[in-house]
């Protein structure tokens, strides 16, 4: 039977960006959309260059969302939206209100606050947001996913979550700081680095337990060399279903390009998966075993399907196929094939949620305290 593309928008995401190039192989790895309209930048000669290069048609290149919306609302299924994160509210707001459904990158709003009125509209205009965690479509964060329902680490009592990076406290070349973009040098209610990363290793928490944050004690720091925003933040959070869970989050962490690492420990087993060594998993239980689980285990679950193995195992399923793993489930959403019964698509209230906790983050380090999540 062949499957209707979904033909796709942007929004920001111009060829000067790292994630715009992402989410346009991500879309079209599968064949399961068409990119057919955008506003690419509001710098003219590079939203005009994006979409020349995107095979986008040069009338069906806009100057703002406005523009876009008007003429092209009857004629595409979703808007993706890729500007950074400041931006994120009023632009999703306004997609609803207009009656076009919304992917957006996280974070999807800078508070709950924003998060909050995002809610209302969607509300009242019955839309549709999915939220990009992109890292929960990773194969074999997904198979662990399955192992924790199927009860192969019984109860869960410990998740760790830690994602340092190295970004802020590296050197270039000639021995200056590796300067940013200007809007992440900028810490408002919350630090740009908990929307940047804190943000992810609240989902993988979720995505994987299905439980819900309720308090925590925070620690958050500067290390790097913009002493000016937060670049460091350790957390011990306590979870429905007495689950106890430490979290890292740093881009004052030398040697670490991205350590995104999972560590799970249930009553009787515990799991562990590390982002640059995707395709393993490991698993230890009570009686002392080890076992490496990988895509050719003949105990895998979920990982056996056509989407997981585009290419043989030994070859790596990486960032960019995760993206797109996640992608193909916003699609089957979009088109009715699937009801998200398995959740593997994120939306308003995963999003608001993480940033009640995200906030009880700040204010915890602020006070010193243990902090409630609202």
């Amino acid at each position: 039977m062949k499957i209707k593309k979904i033909k796709v928008a942007f929004l920001g995401g111009g060829i000067n960006s790292a994630v715009g190039r992402t989410h346009k192989i991500a879309i079209s790895m599968d064949n399961r959309y068409e990119l057919v309209a955008g506003c690419f930048s509001r710098n003219s000669d590079i939203n005009f260059k994006t979409g020349n290069e995107y095979g986008v048609d040069e009338s069906r290149i806009y100057k703002n969302l406005s523009e876009l919306i008007k003429k092209e609302k009857n004629n595409i299924d979703v808007i993706c939206i890729l500007t950074p994160t400041p931006n994120h509210k009023n632009e999703v707001v306004e997609c609803i209100q207009n009656n076009v459904k919304v992917i957006c990158e996280k974070a999807l709003a800078v508070s709950s606050a924003e998060a909050l009125e995002i809610k209302e509209a969607l509300d009242k205009y019955n839309g549709f947001l999915a939220v990009t965690y992109n890292y929960t479509g990773y194969p074999m964060l997904r198979e662990l996913r399955n192992m924790i329902k199927d009860g192969k680490l019984g109860k869960i009592e410990q998740v760790h979550v830690e994602m340092p990076q190295e970004g802020f406290a590296r050197l270039d070349k000639n021995g200056n700081p590796q300067k940013p973009q200007d809007w992440r040098l900028c810490d408002k209610e919350l630090p740009t680095l908990s929307l940047d990363l804190g943000t992810h290793t609240h989902d993988i928490t979720s995505f994987l337990t299905g439980e819900s944050p309720i308090e925590l004690v925070s620690i958050q720091n500067s290390f790097g060399s913009f002493r000016d925003v937060i670049d460091n933040s350790i957390s011990i959070s306590t979870y429905t279903n007495n689950i106890v869970s430490n979290i890292w989050f740093s881009k004052a962490a030398l040697g670490h390009r991205n350590g995104l690492r999972v560590r799970v420990y249930g009553e009787i087993g515990s799991a562990e998966w590390y982002q640059l060594d995707p395709e393993n998993l490991y698993f230890n239980d009570n009686k002392g075993h080890k076992l490496l689980i990988d895509r050719a285990s003949v105990d895998v679950n979920v990982t056996t399907e056509p989407r997981y193995n585009r290419f043989k195992v030994g070859h790596p399923s990486g960032f960019i196929e995760a993206f797109a793993n996640y992608y193909m489930d916003i699609a089957d959403l979009i088109l009715g094939i699937s009801n998200n019964e398995n959740r593997y698509v994120f939306g308003i209230d995963d999003a608001l949620e993480g940033l009640k906790m995200l906030e009880a983050m700040t204010l915890s380090s602020k006070e010193k305290k243990w902090i409630k999540i609202k």
